[in-house]
């Protein structure tokens, strides 16, 4: 070989192990929130008479049956007391709230690299949901879910790029006990990933041992309190218009611990919320803007996500229609309305009513994902893993779920229009004595992993070299990658003494 093929030669394998090389964060086609907000279903008429229609429900309806200790809180800052047991609030009440609220969230993680910061129209996607069921797509059958599985999807999250948080996807059904099952679920969570976590409480009584055990894995109450790398989402209300009376004291309590907040209306459309679109919009901003006057009475700035999470019923049998069209808008409009107040928000999208990672699952998916980025919602849940409309949850979805996010956070990122990019000067070179093609041209090569994102999973080659391949089965991939993610080690992994310490003080189910 000559000098001038050698050094061809090593240039090719210099450029091949660049572009093999992880890329910084701020190199990489899509990284968490991304700024989104280009995909508007509502003009500013349609959200000023949504805001005009939930004040005037507020002022007007109000809500029932908070507890006491609530009532307290709110009537002490301003909310009126009816005869009928109804809190009502002043419009100025709201204003006022408003006001005090925190518009810019950071929700820390173990490891402060995966910190999120909710703020303007910044994406974020990650995993929710209560499913009781695990979906086996080998033997195309479901079960019921457990702690291990839990645990194994933090692990698997722990290792995708476009999953950014975990919030409890499913219920441990193998622990009877709810006290257990609660620290459980917060112990298989934190010891799977060093990502952000979510989760809730069954009762008030359980909050105070969440506490004791977040406190030993942070390393003491200071420091918890200094980075809390769990949040409580709370179902304050119990649609229409009523508070959770038990919720409402998890929260309070959660709020004194130093814990960031989901306020969380989950009205169904046609069913506990009303059927229009845009009245299940009004009912579950009300609801939320109600919950927002209840934290900051109790704590001015307290962190609380707006989480406006009305659900879509398919009207001919009521049963619950996640993956739906209807759905998918209802999210989008909900982030607006986020924005309409400049508070950081969070609703559901990527909910499959599909019960297999199938075609089905794949269009529902997608379609409720891409909108909600495209919207700029600062907190996409549900993202990712859900079928049957919450009742089923699967690893390996999740893992397809992975590139499905990767390819939305590319569409909310957009097309960046400069001088390079509209490429003249290429395009010059290119056509006017040059090869006749873009395939060597040094911006394409510069371009290649800062300008496109390659799917893990997702098969792009040509039928004759997928036929050369054995024509590879995705989900059977989907399969092995969950095995490999699984047995992989994961750094949220506790000290040995710490992890003793705490089996000591609590029964852990998970071996």
């Amino acid at each position: 070989m000559t000098d001038t093929q050698n050094r061809r030669a090593g240039g090719r394998a210099a450029r091949k192990a660049a572009r093999t090389a992880p890329l910084s964060d701020a190199m990489r086609p899509v990284r968490p929130g991304m700024q989104g907000g280009t995909y508007k279903p509502l003009t500013q008429l349609d959200m000023e008479r949504i805001n005009e229609a939930a004040l005037t429900a507020l002022e007007e309806i109000g809500l029932a049956d908070a507890p006491q200790s609530g009532i307290d809180i709110m009537v002490g800052a301003g909310a009126i007391l009816g005869e009928d047991g109804r809190l009502r609030y002043p419009r100025a009440l709201i204003e006022d709230m408003l006001a005090k609220a925190n518009r810019e969230i950071t929700l820390s993680a173990r490891n402060p690299k995966h910190d999120l910061h909710l703020s303007e129209k910044k994406v974020h996607y990650g995993t929710a949901g209560a499913a009781v069921h695990m979906v086996d797509v080998q033997t195309r059958s479901y079960r019921e879910s457990t702690v291990r599985d839990l645990h194994n999807a933090a692990r698997i999250v722990e290792h995708l790029d476009n999953i950014h948080f975990v919030q409890r996807p499913m219920v441990c059904r193998d622990i009877f006990d709810n006290r257990e099952m609660d620290l459980n679920t917060i112990y298989a969570c934190a010891t799977g990933t060093e990502k952000h976590i979510g989760t809730s409480f069954t009762e008030p009584d359980f909050v105070d041992d969440a506490f004791e055990m977040l406190n030993m894995i942070a390393g003491g109450e200071d420091k918890w309190r200094e980075r809390p790398f769990v949040s409580n989402s709370n179902c304050f209300v119990v649609p229409p218009m009523k508070f959770a009376t038990e919720s409402c004291q998890v929260m309070e309590k959660c709020i004194a611990g130093g814990m960031p907040i989901l306020l969380l209306s989950a009205g169904q459309a046609g069913a506990t919320a009303p059927a229009p679109i845009a009245g299940a919009i009004v009912q579950a901003v009300a609801e939320c803007l109600a919950g927002l006057v209840y934290v900051n009475a109790i704590k001015p700035g307290h962190p609380a996500i707006f989480g406006t999470w009305p659900f879509v019923s398919d009207l001919r049998t009521g049963a619950m229609s996640g993956g739906s069209g209807e759905q998918a808008l209802l999210t989008a409009g909900c982030a607006q309305m986020h924005h309409y107040y400049g508070l950081p928000g969070g609703a559901a999208a990527g909910i499959a009513d599909a019960k297999l990672p199938d075609m089905q699952a794949g269009w529902e998916q997608a379609m409720s994902n891409v909108m909600a980025g495209l919207t700029g919602l600062n907190m996409v849940y549900e993202a990712a893993g859900m079928h049957a409309s919450l009742l089923g949850f699967c690893h390996e979805s999740l893992i397809l779920g992975d590139d499905l996010l990767g390819q939305a956070m590319r569409c909310v990122r957009g097309i960046e229009v400069s001088e390079d990019t509209v490429g003249l000067e290429t395009m010059r070179a290119t056509c006017l004595g040059g090869p006749g093609h873009y395939l060597g041209s040094d911006q394409t090569l510069s371009l290649m992993q800062t300008e496109y994102i390659y799917p893990v999973l997702a098969d792009r080659s040509s039928p004759k070299e997928w036929q050369e391949k054995d024509r590879p089965d995705l989900i059977e991939q989907a399969v092995a990658r969950k095995k490999a993610l699984i047995a992989a080690p994961t750094p949220a992994a506790l000290p040995p003494e710490v992890d003793a310490q705490i089996r000591q003080r609590f029964k852990i189910h998970l071996n």
